[in-house]
């Protein structure tokens, strides 16, 4: 088809409210949105939210297109997070540049975001869960979820990640993720909120944080053994090539794992413990293989394989309660996707999860049903199919490492308590922002203990 032919066909619109536009419906569920936008309008249409027009590409073929070089050339990220990167006096950062430099500083950060990390530590991460579980979760308490959660998720991240478990700090981070993701990355709010005192302290302490763990390194010292935290691998590539690791961008990287996998972590296991709750047939299976698992003794990746019940859980929320819905980008040139032109500039949101929803790629899609993962159906595996962690060069660098924690720490969970949904608890709330998630209110009841902690 000629350019001059593509450039008469208008990207269809979703029709929306006046002034304010789709926002509504996004800030309500913008996963059911966005599935629902594709199956009125295609692969291609535009959203109206506030002053804001978006482009939107979605659809099976979407996942292939972004890891291919053609989509890789034609969408770039720095303007998504320059927000950000000001913000922070920073000269870049991780998810905002593209091509070969993403490359080198996603390489600077590969090991201590992977599962590599966990080599060896596996008892110690139950050993984190356990104390939190024992102070946290107490028979005969109505637990609050999602707030127990963060405190696991931190410790873990922190203990694991960086070697420093800033438990004091989580609202703090908390603030600013809000702040910052609602008025510089997906502009749903204007950025005269970040005057707002309450931004202001929580942001300077996340800077505080991150320069007491530079001061903390220097202290220290090298590390070279197992232990290295991806703390060690920053601060040594920036000692290598400040020019790769700028000075300036030590402490939005440094905290950068608390940041990342706060919410999101703590927000799909709030999603899953729910699910599991409300399926007790699951809730059998997860607890007698987790029983078996940890009877064993000390933990091996042979152990993690093991829990495939758990496993199909973790996947399963991810696809029915997905953090990343769609992945900002602008257009870095006039392309075609789908028989329609993309002008330079344009900002483009990929809805990679729309397939996650539609029923050719996974039948009854609404039904939570651990069994589609395994080697029978395998319906992840159809192309283009299930992408919980983005899509692309900038897919999650921690899903590795999220796999094995969210797997550990829910069948450890399921194993160490009885725990039940109370009155009124039955369906899940979920609120959109600052990432999708449980409502604060949602909570669950300590019956009991099943089993005792570790020593």
């Amino acid at each position: 088809m000629s350019t001059s032919t593509l450039e008469h066909r208008t990207i269809p619109t979703v029709r929306g409210l006046p002034l304010v536009g789709s926002v509504v419906e996004l800030s309500r569920d913008p996963a059911a949105f966005f599935v629902r936008a594709y199956l009125e309008h295609g692969p291609v249409y535009r959203v109206r939210a506030l002053n804001r027009t978006l482009t939107v590409l979605a659809g099976p073929g979407l996942a292939r297109w972004m890891g291919s070089r053609e989509g890789q050339g034609n969408l770039r990220s720095a303007e998504v997070w320059q927000g950000l990167v000001d913000e922070y006096g920073a000269t870049r950062t991780l998810t905002g540049v593209d091509g070969p430099e993403h490359k080198r500083l996603r390489e600077v950060m590969r090991r201590g975001y992977s599962r590599e990390a966990l080599e060896g530590r596996l008892d110690e991460l139950v050993a984190i869960t356990d104390a939190c579980l024992d102070r946290g979760w107490r028979p005969g308490t109505d637990v609050p979820v999602v707030s127990a959660l963060q405190l696991l998720v931190t410790s873990q991240l922190g203990t694991l990640l960086t070697g420093r478990v800033p438990v004091e700090h989580i609202q703090d981070i908390r603030t600013t993720i809000l702040y910052i993701l609602n008025a510089l990355v997906t502009r749903q709010r204007p950025e005269i909120i970040l005057r707002n005192p309450v931004y202001r302290r929580a942001k300077s302490r996340v800077n505080e944080l991150g320069e007491q763990m530079i001061r903390d390194h220097r202290a220290r010292g090298p590390v070279a053994d197992g232990h290295r935290t991806l703390v060690d691998d920053l601060m040594d590539a920036h000692d290598r090539d400040p020019g790769l690791v700028a000075a300036d961008d030590l402490v939005l990287a440094l905290t950068g794992p608390y940041v990342a996998g706060l919410d999101t972590v703590a927000n799909t296991l709030g999603s899953l413990v729910h699910a599991v709750l409300a399926h007790p047939e699951v809730l059998a299976r997860i607890q007698a293989e987790a029983d078996e698992v940890f009877a064993r003794g000390p933990l091996t990746d042979a152990s993690v394989e093991d829990l495939t019940a758990t496993n199909g859980a973790v996947m399963e929320a991810m696809r029915l309660y997905p953090i990343a819905v769609a992945q900002p980008r602008v257009a870095n040139r006039d392309f075609e996707y789908a028989g329609f032109t993309i002008r330079e500039g344009e900002p483009v949101y990929c809805a990679v999860t729309v397939p996650h929803f539609l029923p050719e790629m996974f039948p009854d899609p609404e039904r939570f049903d651990i069994d589609r993962y395994g080697p029978e159906r395998r319906e992840h595996a159809t192309p283009g199919a299930y992408s919980p962690f983005g899509r692309g060069p900038h897919t999650c660098l921690g899903k590795g490492i999220a796999d094995v924690q969210m797997t550990l720490t829910a069948a450890r969970l399921f194993h160490r308590l009885d725990l039940a949904l109370p009155r009124g608890q039955e369906v899940l709330r979920r609120r959109a922002a600052p990432t999708p998630g449980p409502v604060a209110s949602f909570r669950v009841r300590v019956d009991g203990v099943r089993r005792p902690g570790t020593a």
